[in-house]
């Protein structure tokens, strides 16, 4: 009995101190001098997620650390990496910046061979790195005797900042395959998940390592009967944080 109590006299003592430790940050958005609304803000660390107001407006809580994830339609998505001094402030500015969409390719011949490893420039089957993959892989190797580079970006805390860039990106490839992967209907009907938090809801699903594996494997089936058993958890947790 005396250790059940004490128990849960930590974990109500952790979830405390917690609460304390986040702030609610401010802020308002701006696309080329105009506040943006309906912008939505994710922080990534906790999974909480909110959306600006008519006025570019929005307050999410967040500590130090914590990423925020700010995205919308035909604007560029923004990370933010939130520091002391981003709490300090009493409103946030944050410029987004229109997103250009890629013209599609031109293919001259498709079924003319010739690339890179047929010309013999690279090894045939090398793998191809993302962006923060090949600045993760610069930061720890190396040559000589002894490489500097892993060392010198170890003590700076490179490796470290670079290793979180990469969970980063992998997160938004994943959610870049998940927007228009079910039909809305699927959220408002099925999982009684509204518009509003459809977001915050891509964030949780990708954070569960059977979900990601059958959306890696293209498995739809699977991914609607395993979404249905998130919904539910996030729609408890939904309304835990509006009471």
């Amino acid at each position: 009995m005396l250790r059940t109590i004490l128990f849960f006299l930590f974990a109500f003592s952790t979830q405390l101190i917690q609460a304390q430790s986040e702030e609610g940050l401010q802020g308002k958005i701006y696309n080329e001098g105009h506040p943006v609304e309906k912008v939505n803000i994710v922080n990534e660390t906790t999974g909480k997620s909110t959306v600006s107001d008519a006025q570019g407006q929005f307050n999410i809580a967040a500590k130090k650390d914590d990423i925020l994830i700010l995205s919308a339609i035909n604007l560029e998505t923004k990370r933010i990496i939130v520091n002391q001094s981003h709490l300090d402030q009493k409103e946030l500015s944050v410029k987004m910046n229109t997103s250009i969409l890629p013209l599609e390719e031109v293919k001259v011949n498709e079924n003319s061979g010739v690339n890179a490893e047929n010309l013999g420039i690279i090894p045939r089957g090398q793998k191809k790195y993302t962006p923060a993959e090949r600045r993760l892989r610069e930061a720890t190797t190396g040559s000589g005797i002894v490489p500097l580079n892993p060392i010198l970006n170890g003590i700076s805390g490179r490796t470290k900042m670079l290793k979180k860039e990469l969970r980063v990106e992998k997160k938004e490839r994943l959610l870049l395959q998940l927007d228009g992967w079910f039909e809305d209907d699927f959220y408002e009907n099925t999982l009684k998940i509204s518009k509003q938090y459809v977001r915050g809801f891509h964030y949780f699903l990708i954070e569960d390592t059977d979900f990601v594996r059958a959306l890696k494997a293209k498995n739809k089936t699977l991914t609607k009967f395993l979404a249905k058993g998130l919904g539910l958890k996030y729609n408890d947790i939904l309304a835990v944080e509006q009471k």
